[in-house]
């Protein structure tokens, strides 16, 4: 349950954050409406309504390749000599 509810709320701020830069337009075109409801003997009727329409232009992103020169630093290693280990103390009073 935690999972599903942590992908929900990063797929809300992803959302967000494409809205807000700009990357994702949306327009509404057309509006809504309710139906219109009747009740009878025989139940309850809706008539009508409309869903909104939504315009909705996103960015683009183009991906390609180029080739550079890049320059790679040298690394040496170099062993430590081989040095005796320092002795263990311990500060015991």
């Amino acid at each position: 349950m935690r999972a599903i509810l942590l992908i929900l709320i990063i797929v809300v701020a992803v959302g967000l954050i494409a809205v807000t830069t700009g990357f994702v337009d949306i327009n509404q075109i057309r509006g809504a409406k309710a139906p219109q409801i009747s009740a009878t003997r025989n139940g309850v009727m809706a008539k009508g309504g409309q869903t909104p329409a939504f315009d909705i232009q996103t960015g683009s992103v183009e991906v390609g390749t180029h080739n550079a020169t890049v320059t790679v630093p040298s690394v040496e290693v170099q062993r430590p000599e081989n040095k005796a280990a320092p002795q263990n103390t311990t500060n015991a009073q």
